[in-house]
């Protein structure tokens, strides 16, 4: 992972890695007086046309938040039929992403996870590991601050003689559970909320912060597009003046 407070990331219109949080199932359910188990599944069909349109729009890291540390908090009869669709994704789409070249990684402390479970994690991640289209990263029972206090546990335990002063962002990045994506460009979220959610914490540094009042289940190639577009009409500074970033190498 190159970071953004060190170094300054290379950007193009079409952002290279995607992040989003899928927002609003239950809301799209209850205003068609539907139970939000509705929404749950439909959402899975927004899952399918987003990576489509990544894989058409040359993104190439898509990272989905499905499901957070903090959601065990949920009614359990929701959690069971979450856990369920996760079950039910796996063994549906495994194929069309085989088939697509699309790479398939789960990130999340998966332990709290039924045996069941963790071996269709398993076996999805084996089989798409040598492709290269596109990254699809599922972060499900994660958190931001979890990634974070992991990655820094990891750390003590590697070199626990290490002194404070000696901690440094490198040492920490590379303990990350995604430490081996890039950061995020572009930070999605829809259901009309603004913030992120204890999402990609160390991450989102320098991302651009994208948000819509379109439910995930209503969330379709078109309305990646206006968010790419949105993108595409930033001014990636960095910390520099836009000066600098219109004329490289002068003084700000």
């Amino acid at each position: 992972m190159q970071s953004s407070t060190q170094t300054i990331p290379s950007s193009s219109d079409v952002p290279r890695h995607v992040a989003i949080i899928m927002d609003g199932n239950g809301r799209w359910a209850q205003r068609r007086m539907l139970p939000r188990f509705a929404g749950h599944a439909r959402g899975v069909e927004a899952v399918r046309n987003v990576v489509k349109r990544c894989v058409e729009r040359g993104v190439k890291y898509l990272t989905l938040f499905a499901f957070s540390s903090e959601n065990w908090r949920r009614p359990p009869e929701e959690v069971g039929f979450l856990m369920r669709t996760f079950m039910a994704a796996l063994e549906h789409e495994i194929a069309r992403m085989e088939r697509n070249g699309v790479r398939l990684r789960i990130a999340g402390d998966l332990s709290r996870f039924d045996p069941a479970l963790r071996a269709k994690i398993e076996d999805a991640q084996r089989r798409t590991a040598g492709n290269s289209t596109l990254t699809l990263t599922v972060c499900a029972n994660y958190g931001g601050r979890w990634e974070i206090l992991e990655a820094i546990r990891q750390l003590l335990r590697d070199q626990p003689g290490l002194r404070a002063d000696e901690i440094t962002e490198d040492l920490v990045t590379a303990r990350l559970v995604l430490r081996d994506l890039p950061e995020p460009d572009l930070f999605i979220r829809t259901g009309g909320e603004r913030r992120i959610s204890n999402f990609l914490l160390w991450q989102l540094a320098y991302t651009e912060l994208y948000f819509t009042d379109r439910f995930w289940p209503d969330f379709d190639a078109q309305a990646l597009d206006d968010a790419i577009s949105s993108y595409a009409q930033r001014e990636r500074r960095f910390g520099r003046t836009s000066e600098q970033v219109r004329h490289p190498g002068s003084i700000g």
